[in-house]
């Protein structure tokens, strides 16, 4: 059974930080790309980041270049998001996707809350 569970999520200050972490289980973690996405109240689902299933390469949406850090554990299967500096406008429900690079199989996590305010 597929499942990626997100969790770290919660209530933070503006400029301040928070690490999200993504647990994946029942397929071969490390033949998937793993991405975060996020989706604000009343808004589209948006890309937030990329790492390739090496860990080699990274990918952000220009709006969090240079305070958000995504990594990966192949040994754990498990993706983070480290969130630094954070804004208001970060507040959102984050999403942990996978994509199988042979296939382009893709699997969503149930999302992580995040409110940025003070």
């Amino acid at each position: 059974q597929v499942q990626l569970v997100e969790s770290g999520g919660g209530l933070v200050q503006p400029g301040g930080s928070l690490r999200l972490s993504c647990a994946a289980s029942g397929f071969t973690f490390s033949r998937y790309a793993m991405r975060w996405y996020r989706q604000a109240p009343g808004k589209e689902r948006e890309f937030v980041a990329l790492i390739t299933n090496t860990g080699a390469n990274t990918n952000y949406v220009d709006s969090v270049k240079g305070r958000f850090t995504i990594s990966k554990d192949n040994a754990k299967n498990t993706v983070y998001l480290q969130m630094n500096m954070l804004k208001p406008e970060d507040t959102a429900v984050y999403y942990c996707n996978a994509i199988s690079v042979e296939t382009r199989q893709v699997f969503w996590g149930q999302g992580t809350q995040v409110t940025v305010s003070s």
